[in-house]
């Protein structure tokens, strides 16, 4: 999703926006042309306001309003020093002699915490044309680049060989995202009995779905190298006949209430523990999505909850109305109430890359992590390090942890429309060097390379960590 820049990212540079709480920071403002606001050589009067402690003149007690000066260079650029003692966003306002405003940016100052921790924006779910999407994977990593993602996973229903293919197209350029392995995962039916309760494996270093014989391993075989990308400790893959005693045995072990049903649970706690196994995340998708009737039952909703049997909740995506998400928002702030915390993540749900998609771009995920990298964003992630953007209206909405909502929200207005202009062009290039001649993928190849780390400076840039 490509978000507006404001007036003041026109025409000012201010860096860094995002450093640590109780330190002397160097802030930069630096005009960028078509404004004289800030005149050269001037001392110009700066307001610095937390935005959380209130006005002044109502709550002196907790307000938090300092002023300071700078003096501006002969191109109108102004350099200061400030420590910004509590976490929060704070406004720093140009101010004439009657401390009315005549300029305001925002910035951000953070707890130790979240020092190092760099905010990479993405998707755990979409599809392509190997299940019942539109675009082929790798088409479908390239389109999203382009609008500003940091890094995303092909999870077709039944399948992980199309994130391998989408990983693979790209081995031989560097770009800066990150196409983890993954896939939606949906077991062979026990003895008639079936589970409909659909589960994301992102990032799993092997297919849940292949280790049962059924419709990948019937597309593309037994081999590794379609359904791991690790080569040691991956199960060997089951008979229908073994998993359908295995799935038995588990629920017969299993204490359930009364209306849930044993196989369809057993079935999702052995899913979940084996994405575990393969260090994925496993991501409980969309409880609320109305297929004929809501899709995952409350009692099977309560004792997924109830026992911590998933990493992840997708409290974000897969549809446009307010049923979905909007219950869905309410359930998990419902069972949070109640103690039962779990980390939180958006996702479109994608079957379409394209704007003609009315739900290519309703949901995503902000990742708080060190480095754009499969394990560091799953570790991230499992230790409550995100937050779910929505953003099916014109005014996107945040759903996750209030610090994260606050904090997503300053970098959804002040540094991600400067991020995806410089995703936009690498998306593009990536598109050109999976879709192009031979002479149109040697250009995209050797313009990539020439581009590559941009993205990395713009974070060193603007988080002074």
């Amino acid at each position: 999703m490509a978000y507006k820049k404001s007036d003041e990212l026109h025409y000012f540079d201010l860096y860094p926006k995002v450093f640590r709480i109780g330190r002397e920071t160097e802030i930069h403002i630096r005009p960028l042309g078509g404004r004289e606001v800030i005149k050269p050589n001037a001392e110009i009067r700066l307001e610095i306001c937390g935005l959380d402690g209130g006005d002044p003149d109502d709550f002196p007690a907790s307000a938090y309003f300092r002023y300071t000066t700078a003096k501006a260079n002969e191109k109108g650029k102004l350099t200061f020093f400030w420590t910004f003692p509590e976490e929060q966003e704070y406004f720093i306002r140009l101010v004439d002699e009657n401390n009315r405003t005549y300029l305001q940016f925002s910035v951000f100052a953070v707890n130790d915490d979240l020092v190092g921790r760099y905010p990479f924006i993405g998707d755990l779910h979409m599809h392509t044309t190997l299940s019942d999407g539109s675009q082929v994977p790798d088409v479908v990593a390239a389109n999203y680049r382009q609008y500003g993602y940091d890094f995303t996973v092909i999870s077709d229903h039944r399948r992980y060989y199309p994130s391998l293919r989408a990983i693979r197209a790209y081995k031989d350029v560097p770009i800066e995202m990150t196409i983890v392995p993954g896939e939606e995962v949906h077991m062979p039916d026990v003895n008639g009995v079936h589970n409909d309760v659909h589960i994301v494996n992102f990032g799993g270093e092997y297919s849940i779905n292949q280790l049962v014989e059924s419709t990948a391993v019937g597309e593309v075989g037994k081999a590794l190298e379609t359904r791991a990308i690790r080569t040691e400790n991956v199960p060997d893959v089951m008979t229908q006949e073994d998993w359908a005693d295995l799935i038995e045995a588990k629920a017969a072990e299993l204490s359930v209430p009364e209306k849930v049903d044993k196989i369809p649970a057993a079935m999702c706690k052995w899913v979940f523990d084996e994405i575990k196994k393969a260090n994925g995340l496993g991501i409980f998708p969309h409880p609320r999505w109305r297929n004929n009737v809501n899709h995952v039952p409350n009692a099977l909703c309560d004792w997924l909850f109830e026992n911590h049997v998933f990493d992840a909740f997708e409290v974000l995506g897969g549809e446009n109305y307010y049923e979905q998400n909007g219950f869905q928002t309410a359930m998990y702030y419902e069972y949070a109430a109640k103690g039962l915390r779990y980390p939180v993540v958006g996702s479109t749900d994608s079957h379409s890359s394209y704007e003609s998609n009315a739900n290519a771009f309703i949901c995503e995920t902000i990742v708080f992590a060190p480095e754009n990298e499969r394990a560091a964003l799953i570790d991230a992630v499992k230790g409550f390090y995100s937050v779910a953007v929505d953003t099916i209206s014109k005014e996107f909405r945040l759903v996750g942890e209030r610090r994260f909502v606050e904090y997503g929200c300053f970098l959804l207005k002040n540094y991600f429309p400067l991020h995806d202009e410089l995703c936009y062009e690498e998306g593009r290039l990536m598109k050109q060097y999976v879709t192009g001649s031979p002479a149109e993928r040697e250009e995209a190849a050797a313009t990539l390379s020439a581009i590559h780390g941009r993205v990395e400076r713009l974070r060193k840039k603007y988080f002074a960590f």
